[in-house]
């Protein structure tokens, strides 16, 4: 598989379709605008965002890049759905911030830049494409030693397919049909063992349990059933050598 070819074209597609509700809170995404605060809260409770350089990969519409830029961290948004990033782009315009959007793959970008991020964030897609450990491989390639890495993704679980596709797309339609496949869900396992041989440290694997009655979500260090987050910081390999 070559680097360019780590993607899902019809994923693609169907993102760019639903481009121009990414910040519409009652549209297609509101999951992830009620979501967002508690994705962001976690990782704030490990890292200090202001001044630092993030990267959000698979950052779509710009909702996770826009509410770290607010924090004061300085980001770079990467995504292959063009439409996307333009939806993102014009809600700057709205929101006063500063993102740097790029239309390019993380393989590319992580290769020309090389140790340069703070902190990378891959939420929510890995689980949309047909190599997941690459993805890692190229986010752990842009971030510095001593950087955290911040996954998130769906467990591969009886409950995951009915709760994550069954209920959210057909019962309750809280996300499009056909956003989810099961079999490209991750179990906590299988991430693990992606990491295996990087120099890398886990320092926390926590669930994300939401409640669509309430329209919230809470992180649950204890079930890790459905969406899942995960911690993971670089080593800083020249320091241990002195």
């Amino acid at each position: 598989m070559t680097m360019e070819a780590n993607h899902f074209p019809h994923e693609i597609e169907q993102f760019d379709q639903q481009a121009a509700f990414w910040w519409d809170a009652d549209g297609p995404f509101k999951t992830l605008h009620h979501i967002n605060p508690v994705r962001v809260g976690y990782m704030q409770g490990m890292v200090e965002f202001k001044d630092k350089k993030v990267l959000d990969v698979g950052c779509g519409g710009g909702v996770l890049s826009e509410a770290l830029a607010a924090l004061g961290a300085q980001v770079t948004g990467l995504d292959l759905a063009e439409s996307s990033l333009q939806t993102a782009k014009l809600h700057l315009l709205e929101s006063g911030l500063d993102v740097d959007y790029q239309n390019q793959d993380v393989a590319t970008f992580s290769e020309a830049n090389q140790g340069q991020f703070d902190v990378v964030c891959c939420l929510e897609m890995l689980e949309h494409v047909p190599d997941p450990k690459g993805i890692i491989t190229s986010c752990l390639k842009a971030l510095k030693p001593g950087g955290w890495l911040f996954l998130s993704t769906l467990n591969r679980t009886p409950k995951a397919m009915m709760l994550g596709i069954f209920a959210a797309e057909h019962v309750l339609k809280l996300i499009p049909k056909g956003t989810h496949h099961f079999e490209q869900f991750i179990k906590p396992s299988e991430l693990v063992q992606m990491l295996k041989d990087t120099d890398t440290e886990i320092r926390d694997i926590s669930g994300m349990r939401y409640n669509p009655m309430t329209k919230s979500a809470v992180i649950d260090g204890s079930d890790l059933n459905i969406n899942y987050l995960m911690a993971i910081q670089k080593i800083d390999t020249t320091s241990d050598s002195q």
